[in-house]
């Protein structure tokens, strides 16, 4: 019998530990307002999930939108900003 197991040791035996590097740890720092927003989000969303919105929580919701596309906008503008004073571009 053939089994999946053994094949599938010997083909991830070549990879890492398994951790993240310290480049995407950077990233995953980078983003974390952007993360925490979205949670922030979720976090409003899901509280209406089993009863009626009321208007402090389409506020709540509204705010946690505005910080998402806040902190979107923050992102995009740091990756752009790094992208025009990269060396060697064409600037």
């Amino acid at each position: 019998m053939y089994f999946i197991g053994t094949v599938q040791a010997a083909v991830t035996a070549a990879e890492s530990d398994g951790g993240p590097t310290a480049a995407e740890l950077d990233a995953i720092e980078l983003e974390m307002p952007l993360i925490l927003a979205d949670v922030e989000l979720l976090d409003a969303q899901i509280m209406t999930i089993d009863r009626p919105a009321t208007e402090l929580d389409i506020r709540r919701i509204r705010r946690a939108r505005r910080r998402v596309l806040a902190a979107r906008r923050e992102l995009s503008n740091l990756s752009a900003a790094s992208t025009v004073t990269a060396p060697g571009g064409a600037a």
